[in-house]
């Protein structure tokens, strides 16, 4: 859980933090200022950290980002050296899960709306309900949020991904444990949680009822999801594969959002009981070749692995980084493709990089930088042919800068 801090402290340590490119906004004057304050009247202030950035096709850089019980809507007009005072996503306070495993989202919409997913945490622990808020204005406010399922039990709805397929639908995947409740009032067995999806044909203003994708997913890992070279969504996740080893799975969805077929992505074989809270991450090239990066156990090493998912097997796969190496991220931008992640030193936490030209088969390392505090999880973002670095410290806020 990231720590809580004075403010007076936290400015004291910026002036000695490391120095990714970041100029600071008005706004971010303007929010130290308010948390100073509050700091000087003995309040302590919760750094929180999970957030998502998404290039919108005028160029503009939208972030989301969860504070207390309201969602911030940032824009930067310079591809995230400065960034606006924020617009609040839910004008009505409400619960929201903001760290890097599940964090809320930002997707657009075919007619130009922006959407922003999240969950909902609810009364019981590990329970929660998947949200979605949509603006017709480009972000300059939105809609009151919906919920996105039907089912309304207490139970858990969590850890959504949301993507925008080239068809114009909106599709959102979850992780569900409606199946697992049903199994222990029966007095049945059930590996793990369920992935659950949903569909909208109207802009993410509505959604269709939800479809089970698969059962035995585990329990609290992100899912990772991408458009395939055909339009198609594709989602990944960290599966339960019998007895219980905890490799992924792929699934493309057809319209309805009713799975095509359900694959086995990856084979480490990891047996361990209990969710590592460590998802994967996707990206699909023009030619329709689908990489991927993930965190798993292989041959007795925890490490961040990179491949290219094939039918029945994985094809070049490879170490990521260092020991510590987490939180890998991948995205692709015409014919290049970078893969991101964080590494803690033991003094610091550093950013680093890989940048392919060829489809994978080879890459050329970057030290991208470090940070002090506690940090996001970073991420790999494209506009048009070039991709850029995203990232959320504690210290230093919101920068994105691009990946040479």
């Amino acid at each position: 859980m990231t720590p809580l801090h004075r403010l007076g402290a936290i400015a004291a340590l910026m002036i000695a933090a490391s120095v990714l490119p970041h100029s600071a906004s008005a706004a971010d004057a303007k929010d130290k200022a308010t948390m100073a304050g509050m700091a000087g009247m003995g309040k302590k202030i919760r750094v929180e950290l999970g957030s998502s950035a998404a290039f919108a096709k005028d160029g503009q850089l939208l972030a989301v980002a969860k504070q207390g019980d309201h969602l911030l809507l940032y824009r930067s007009g310079d591809q995230g050296t400065h960034w606006s005072s924020p617009v609040i996503v839910n004008a009505r306070p409400e619960a929201i899960s903001g760290d890097g495993e599940n964090r809320p989202k930002i997707a657009f919409a075919q007619d130009g709306g922006v959407l922003i997913s999240w969950t909902k945490p609810l009364g019981k622990p590990n329970s929660g309900e998947v949200r979605l808020a949509r603006s017709d204005d480009g972000g300059a406010s939105f809609a009151p949020p919906i919920t996105v399922h039907r089912d309304r039990q207490e139970i858990t709805h969590r850890f959504e991904t949301m993507v925008a397929g080239g068809d114009g639908r909106i599709y959102l995947a979850w992780i569900d444990k409606r199946d697992l409740e049903s199994a222990k009032a029966a007095k049945n067995p059930y590996r793990g949680a369920a992935i659950y999806a949903a569909v909208s044909e109207d802009g993410g203003r509505s959604f269709k009822p939800e479809v089970k994708i698969a059962d035995h997913s585990c329990e609290c890992c992100r899912i990772a999801g991408a458009v395939d070279s055909d339009g198609a969504p594709l989602f990944l996740w960290r599966h339960v594969f019998e007895p219980n080893e905890r490799d992924h799975a792929l699934v493309k969805l057809r319209t309805d959002g009713t799975p095509a077929r359900v694959e086995r992505a990856t084979f480490d074989r990891w047996k361990v009981d209990g969710c590592p809270h460590h998802g994967p991450a996707l990206a699909v090239a023009p030619d329709g070749t689908r990489h991927a990066v993930w965190f798993n156990q292989k041959n007795g090493e925890g490490r961040a692995f990179y491949g290219r998912l094939v039918a029945g097997g994985v094809e070049g796969q490879r170490i990521v980084g260092g020991e510590q190496a987490a939180r890998a991220d991948i995205a692709i931008a015409g014919h290049r493709m970078a893969i991101l992640w964080k590494e803690y030193d033991g003094e610091r936490t550093q950013l680093h990089a890989e940048i392919s030209e060829d489809g994978g088969a080879s890459f050329k390392r970057l030290a991208l930088g470090a940070a002090n505090g506690a940090s996001d999880h970073p991420r790999v973002i494209s506009f048009g042919k070039e991709l850029f670095a995203y990232w959320r410290t504690e210290l230093e806020g919101m920068r994105a800068f691009r990946l040479p």
